[in-house]
């Protein structure tokens, strides 16, 4: 019996134990699994392991997506999460070449992908408050929300989750170093349904422009002097 004698209900059985490239080289060999591969009800889960894997042409973007994960754990990462203005031409253009990469993908989800329940970021240093505002607004139905090592994350995304995340039952900013205190208390008051974790990130040292770190040096070598 060849595979294509299956019916529909069984090829997608079959394509959902592969991952994305199989999926991909399978349908490149006949018409019927090139349709299989195009049926959205394959494509509910999505993971990603690094930013270019979301410029490949082997999965597809649709109503059906239900969880996504993009989780980059690479030295790279460190590269991207330095604050800018310590950067290095070196690491500044490394940097450049994928700097929007995660939040076009982002913005494309929150037009194809209005059903999604669960997004999960890690290393993803470029995202951005604004974006993740476009993705609350544009996925109500979102209940699961964290952000790991996100560092441009900051209070305006605590705030827009008071605004938009109704659905929302699960929000992690652990080492997200740009959110406060007080941005997480406000959400703990507004949104008292949530489960808030955020390990290390309140206590962790703002990013910090020149000038502002400057002013911090001296002053602390004025308490050394007293």
């Amino acid at each position: 019996m060849h595979i294509t004698q299956l019916n529909r209900e069984c090829l997608l059985h079959l394509f959902s134990f592969l991952d994305k490239n199989s999926r991909k080289n399978l349908a490149k060999t006949c018409h019927t699994l090139l349709e299989v591969f195009r049926d959205p009800l394959l494509w509910s889960l999505l993971n990603f392991h690094s930013p270019v894997e979301l410029k490949k042409d082997n999965f597809l973007l649709g109503p059906a997506l239900k969880y996504l994960s993009i989780c980059w754990y690479s030295e790279r990462v460190k590269v991207c999460n330095i604050e800018d203005w310590m950067k290095n031409s070196f690491q500044k253009d490394f940097c450049n070449r994928h700097e929007n990469t995660v939040s076009d993908f982002l913005l494309d989800v929150c037009n194809r992908c209005p059903n999604l329940l669960s997004l999960t970021l890690s290393g993803c240093g470029h995202v951005t408050d604004d974006c993740m505002l476009q993705v609350l607004k544009n996925c109500p139905n979102l209940k699961s929300l964290k952000l790991e090592n996100c560092v441009r994350i900051t209070d305006h995304t605590l705030e827009a989750v008071t605004l938009h995340g109704g659905s929302l039952r699960t929000l992690h900013v652990d080492f997200c170093r740009n959110v406060t205190q007080a941005g997480l208390e406000r959400v703990r008051q507004k949104c008292p349904s949530v489960m808030l974790r955020a390990e290390r990130s309140a206590n962790m040292i703002p990013d910090s422009k020149p000038g502002k770190k400057l002013m911090l040096e001296k002053a602390s070598r004025k308490l050394v002097q007293l």
